[in-house]
């Protein structure tokens, strides 16, 4: 076999793993969240003060070591031991938090803190949440062709839960979450104006989309065909669905958005069992027919991913709604694990009733696995948030970037001066800057990567380093755009 065809055989025909496994994954990420606040706090509470100006660079290190080095490891070496890795950190988290707790000035009431007011006006969780998701399909899209990465977290061939099936769904419900319409911003003009712009502001991800196809054709760069298709990739897929989703949101409700995801999800589902849909998406190997025939799962798949993007904009419209009281963003959280609770009973229901999850055809199971998934990481960043939001009120450290604060009334002391410079030298406030441009580099930097490496061949420890690597300069390339104030928007 060439090494084109070893490739493709390295991330075909895989089966994923299971539902409690990627869920369990949903815990890593916020504890480091958490414990990337606790270095700061803790610096905080030894010397009194944080530094300032701060050395970028340094930042930059330390968000990286505390929030990316941990996601890579996880999906890599330390893969067979996650939950020993998901108990280390807590532990570390825990013992800090007493630290923390021990040096306070003054105990606080747990009363006093649930009345409490934060800063309105953001959603860190939510901000998080993209930029993780993000982060994450940045990691898998070049570890997949390692074989330190686990087969079970790759995508699936047809049915089956990986890791890397839930972040395409999850990519697409983070964007969904603070689209316009989402965010309540009025629209200008009539709707089908409206419709008419969004049309027109899709064409970068189509010149992406047009590409990648064309420079995977010149390369001779690998394809897993039964992804999406000869010619299809995921940029395509993010362009109709933004555009299918403004046209929806235009004709419809938006508050009844999660209705309209469910009648598109159920309709889709009843199509694939009471037609032929299925067994030409599965079966049917026929690529030469057609642009329907060569493209077939790319084409259909569009119809699950545009009810993941509708049901994220309802939660969107929930989740982004102004807020002031900490009880108030508690009852968020609550209702956001309630509701990933219910919709994996309903998923379990529909996988033994009618299917398993697939990705492959965006099937009704993968998009409620989606939508759960999504809710349960959500809720647990803002679970996250929380426990930072008390920490901080407790130490008197008021900034710890990417977390929630008290509003001013509120604090015992004037707001931090470094405050601003946090934000500005944060990481994570870097990549949520310029989401899709940082998508964009880990796309051309994963090519380029599998050109200049064997990465069938590497050993673990070698793979490591070079996926690290990778992201490292990833995340400088974005840090150094934000630092310099560069937004890149191509409309």
């Amino acid at each position: 076999m060439s090494q084109r065809d070893l490739k493709e055989a390295f991330v075909s025909n895989l089966t994923g793993t299971s539902l409690q496994e990627v869920a369990l994954g949903s815990f890593l990420a916020p504890l480091c969240v958490v414990n990337r606040g606790l270095v700061w706090i803790l610096y905080y509470q030894s010397r009194r003060a944080l530094p300032f100006p701060f050395p970028w660079l340094s930042h930059l290190c330390l968000d990286f070591g505390v929030i990316v080095l941990p996601l890579v490891l996880s999906c890599t070496v330390l893969s067979h031991v996650l939950p020993q890795v998901i108990v280390g950190l807590a532990s570390l988290s825990a013992a800090a938090m007493l630290c923390i707790c021990h040096g306070a000035a003054a105990p606080s009431r747990g009363e006093s803190f649930v009345r409490s007011h934060v800063q309105c006006g953001q959603v860190p969780f939510v901000t998080v949440f993209r930029v993780l998701v993000n982060m994450k399909t940045a990691i898998s899209i070049l570890a997949v062709d390692f074989s330190v990465f686990p087969r079970r977290y790759a995508k699936t061939e047809t049915y089956g839960t990986g890791v890397m099936d839930f972040g395409v769904g999850a990519y697409v419900f983070a964007n969904a979450l603070v689209c316009p319409e989402a965010r309540g911003k009025s629209i200008p003009g009539s709707r089908m104006s409206y419709v008419k712009k969004q049309l027109l502001s899709v064409w970068p991800l189509v010149v992406l989309g047009a590409g990648r196809l064309v420079g995977v054709k010149m390369a001779g760069y690998h394809e897993h065909v039964t992804e999406y298709g000869v010619h299809w990739n995921f940029f395509f897929t993010l362009a109709i669905v933004r555009v299918a989703a403004s046209l929806l949101l235009a004709l419809f409700p938006l508050n009844r958005s999660w209705l309209v995801a469910l009648l598109i999800a159920g309709l889709y589902q009843f199509t694939l069992e009471t037609s032929d849909l299925k067994t030409f998406l599965i079966h049917n190997s026929d690529r030469t027919k057609d642009f329907l025939h060569a493209n077939k799962e790319g084409v259909f798949s569009v119809l699950g991913y545009i009810a993941v993007y509708m049901a994220g904009v309802q939660v969107g419209l929930y989740v982004m709604r102004p807020r002031t009281q900490v009880r108030e963003w508690l009852g968020v959280i609550s209702k956001l694990f309630l509701g990933s609770c219910a919709l994996y009973a309903a998923l379990h229901l529909c996988q033994a009733a009618v299917e398993p999850v697939s990705r492959r055809m965006a099937n009704l199971p993968f998009c409620i696995w989606t939508v759960a998934q999504s809710l349960f990481f959500m809720a647990c960043l803002g679970t996250a948030d929380v426990t930072l939001l008390w920490l901080k009120g407790k130490s008197r450290c008021h900034s710890v970037p990417s977390s929630w604060s008290p509003r001013e009334e509120e604090r015992r002391r004037p707001p931090e001066k470094t405050a601003a410079d946090m934000e500005a030298h944060c990481l994570v406030q870097a990549v949520n800057r310029n989401q899709l441009a940082f998508f964009m580099l880990a796309n051309l930097t994963t090519g380029l990567t599998n050109v200049l490496v064997d990465t069938f061949r590497c050993s673990d420890h070698v793979s490591v380093c070079i996926i690290l690597s990778y992201m490292f300069v990833n995340c400088c390339s974005i840090h150094v755009l934000h630092l310099c104030g560069v937004t890149i928007k191509f409309w």
